[in-house]
């Protein structure tokens, strides 16, 4: 049983990107990007014609 101090799964957020990439398909990986040591970021390109 969890009670109160229960800080959740370690894995969560892994899974949570795994899915997310598997549902952006190709372009999954080049959006969100893994940062050794701190986590995971959103890879937005910005348009450098403007």
């Amino acid at each position: 049983m969890r009670g109160y101090e229960y800080a959740g799964y370690e894995r969560t957020i892994d899974s949570h990107i795994k899915n997310l990439r598997r549902k952006l398909g190709a372009s999954g990986a080049e959006v969100l990007e893994t940062v050794l040591g701190v986590g995971y970021r959103l890879a937005l390109r910005r348009d450098d014609a403007s």
